[in-house]
């Protein structure tokens, strides 16, 4: 009925029955069409005709019927020689590319991978005389749309444009005239065949289980007069469930869906119809337009979404005039559903039968030998299986095919031995921990191993004796550093009672030992050091002055209060007195006032020594000698200024230095000698507000 209307050229929707030739329908018009080298040879065209370019475009839904219609196109046009190529995703753009560039005729596509090389054109349109959308309610739907607006966009204003498809709702038709000019609506049927099913499908609905199916279906795909047979899942997850279910059980079966790389997918329908594999476990992506000789059961193993699903499932059998049988099975969660589809399609099964795998209704309505189990006797596993069938390499692009799962697999047992490595890394580590640690911390007895087997403490022991080690590393030196100035500093107080000892020996040591300490040792050392320092000045001053006067009691200059840490030491001034006694040698002829030592690493205030003279006798010579020094300031920090005040020689009582303020820096006054007193002000610390000290020195006559 379409071919008359389709070869004068105008638009056709054509809607028939599945299994009744929609495929030759549409293609014998464009093969006709199509300009090729015979037509010129002939004389029915022109050699300007002739163009490289694409010529036709059938945009089909999925892979499988992209690769069925190019062939059947191929075998229809293979007496006039007309290039046909299909074009889907899954495989590598080269040959596709390089088939375009020697020149193509028709070419049959998906929508994305034919968008894909438009984009980069790579594929003319401009040429294209009749577009054909094969399942058009399909191609037309909301998630195919898009897609196929883009490409009528790219063709021709004038071109010829039909639509074929099993099912056509009313939506479809007036969204498809947008697309089309007065197009004819073809409708065919047979005047004996009432109903939108095929007649010579016989159809049974069972109310089934969903842990008793996989029972069921093994039995029923064992019933008499079976051939290929087809079963439907709605989800991937259970159609690869399924197909590993079945061959466990002894089946040959195989499986199509999205999941799976375009290679293993034309492994298991090419298999499929060479007879390797006699059971195809599929979702509804391998429902529309298959057609595979030989297919005689058709099983819903879930409950289809909708009628136009469930006329595609079962028309893959009953197909040409051959019969077929369908069997759906319908959890107890899918009847409001299937009640729906039944009442479209008016079915006649309102309420499927509750069914089992022992029940005797199932034997007997789908032929089954009684006795049958859900395992294949082994004399009857008489196909190949789907590993006889090559797996062809089409360079998927991101597939996730078998050979790109098939690594994943290979991973798992690579894994393994890193962990076990990990494992005897980590009870090596422990030994040699072990083997390390100090001969305290383990008995000698016990053996290293042992020590190693405690699986709680694998991963604490270490980490525990580096803090050990680490402590003790650290600990001990600064606890025998805190202890030896304790101990050399000792004889410090006798050598202040006792004045004829000879007061050099202890200050070499303590001299030596108060700037070493670090900043830790410093804290545990710097008082008794700094003490020892100033008794060992005062008593070597006193032992001088013993011969003349009585020795005064040793007036213990204040210690330097700590300072911040970590801060640069400003330098201290050391004033030296020298006076000469011409009256006895014994005299003192010089007193020495030494500062402090220096805090290293700390921001210190200055101290005034005073040093006291010795009474003399009314022949006093006046000083000789004046020497007063300061000491340079240090480079880039403020350093406090110090006083030293010299008193006159009958002074009845030293007088002690003024404790230094709690500034940063003090001015420096330098007391002149007995007979000039002069009051001397240092100059201002820069950038700072400083008190400023005097310190006058003025002798009675």
């Amino acid at each position: 009925m379409t071919l008359p209307v389709a070869l004068s050229g105008s638009d056709v929707i054509g809607q028939a029955k599945t299994g009744t030739g929609k495929t030759l329908g549409f293609g014998l018009p464009i093969l006709e069409r199509v300009t090729v080298p015979a037509d010129v040879e002939a004389g029915r065209a022109q050699p300007e005709q002739l163009t490289d370019a694409p010529q036709a475009l059938v945009v089909v839904p999925t892979r499988e019927l992209c690769t069925q219609v190019t062939n059947d196109l191929l075998t229809a046009g293979k007496v006039r020689n007309v290039r046909v190529l299909a074009i889907y995703g899954g495989r590598a753009y080269e040959p596709q590319v390089e088939a375009l560039k020697k020149g193509v005729d028709v070419i049959v596509g998906t929508p994305g991978r034919l968008l894909d090389l438009a984009g980069q054109r790579k594929l003319d349109l401009s040429h294209v005389k009749a577009l054909v959308l094969d399942e058009a309610d399909e191609m037309l739907d909301l998630g195919f749309l898009p897609d196929v607006e883009k490409i009528i966009k790219m063709l021709p204003v004038k071109r010829q444009t039909m639509l074929f498809s099993a099912t056509m709702p009313g939506a479809v038709i007036g969204l498809a005239r947008r697309y089309m000019s007065q197009p004819t609506h073809i409708n065919a049927t047979s005047p004996d065949d009432e109903g939108a099913t095929v007649r010579n499908t016989t159809q049974r609905v069972y109310r089934a289980h969903s842990m008793d199916k996989p029972e069921m279906v093994s039995r029923i795909l064992q019933a008499n007069g079976r051939g290929l047979a087809m079963i439907f899942c709605r989800t991937k997850r259970t159609a690869a469930d399924i197909a590993d279910q079945l061959a466990q059980r002894g089946f040959a079966s195989g499986a199509v869906h999205g999941d799976l790389g375009q290679g293993a997918r034309e492994q298991a329908l090419r298999a499929f119809r060479n007879g390797k594999v006699d059971v195809l476990v599929c979702t509804d992506v391998a429902a529309r337009g298959i057609d595979v000789d030989g297919v005689t059961h058709v099983i819903n193993y879930q409950s289809p979404e909708d009628e136009k699903t469930y006329l595609h499932r079962i028309g893959r059998t009953g197909r040409a005039g051959a019969k077929g049988i369908a069997v759906t099975l319908v959890d107890w969660d899918d009847i409001p559903r299937w009640q729906l589809i039944n009442k479209t399609l008016d079915l006649g099964f309102p309420d499927p039968p509750e069914t089992y795998s022992t029940s005797p209704h199932l034997f007997e309505e789908l032929d089954i030998p009684a006795g049958t189990k859900g395992v294949l006797p082994r004399a009857e596993r008489t196909r190949a299986g789907l590993g006889a069938e090559e797996l062809e390499d089409l360079g998927e692009p991101g597939g996730r095919g078998r050979k790109k799962a098939a690594p994943a697999v290979e991973e798992r047992p690579a894994r393994t031995p890193r962990q076990r490595r990990r494992t005897r890394g980590g009870s090596t580590l422990d030994e040699g921990v072990t083997s390390a640690a100090p001969a305290s911390s383990t008995p000698a007895s016990a053996p290293v191993a042992a020590v190693a087997e405690d699986a709680p403490a694998e991963p604490r022991t270490p980490r525990r004796r580096r803090r050990t080690r680490t402590g003790g590393a650290s600990s001990a030196p600064i606890v025998e550093r805190a202890v030896t100035p304790a101990v050399e500093t000792a004889p410090a107080p006798a050598a202040a009672v006792a004045v004829a000892a000879a007061p050099v020996a202890p200050v070499a040591p303590v001299a030596e030992e108060a700037p070493k300490p670090r900043r830790r040792r410093a804290r545990v050392a710097r008082p008794e050091a700094e003490t020892v320092t100033f008794q060992t000045v005062e008593t070597a001053a006193a032992a001088a002055a013993a011969t003349v006067t009585p020795v005064a009691p040793v007036e213990t200059v204040e210690e330097p209060k700590k300072a911040p840490p970590r801060r640069r030491t400003a330098k201290k001034a050391v004033a030296e007195v020298v006076e000469t006694a011409p009256v006895t040698a014994e005299a003192p002829a010089a007193e020495v006032a030494e500062a402090a030592p220096k805090v290293p690493r700390r921001r210190t205030a200055k101290k005034a020594v005073a040093a006291e003279a010795p009474v003399a006798t009314e022949a006093v010579a006046a000083p000789a000698v004046e020497v007063v020094e300061e000491a340079p300031k240090a480079p880039r920090r403020r350093a406090a200024k110090k006083a030293v005040a010299a008193e006159a020689p009958d002074a009845s009582e030293p007088q002690e230095p003024k404790a230094a303020p709690r500034r940063r820096t003090t001015k420096k006054a330098v007391a002149a000698p007995a007979e000039a007193v002069e009051a001397t002000e240092a100059p201002k610390a820069p950038r700072r507000r400083t008190t400023k000290k005097a310190a006058v020195a003025q002798p009675e006559s």
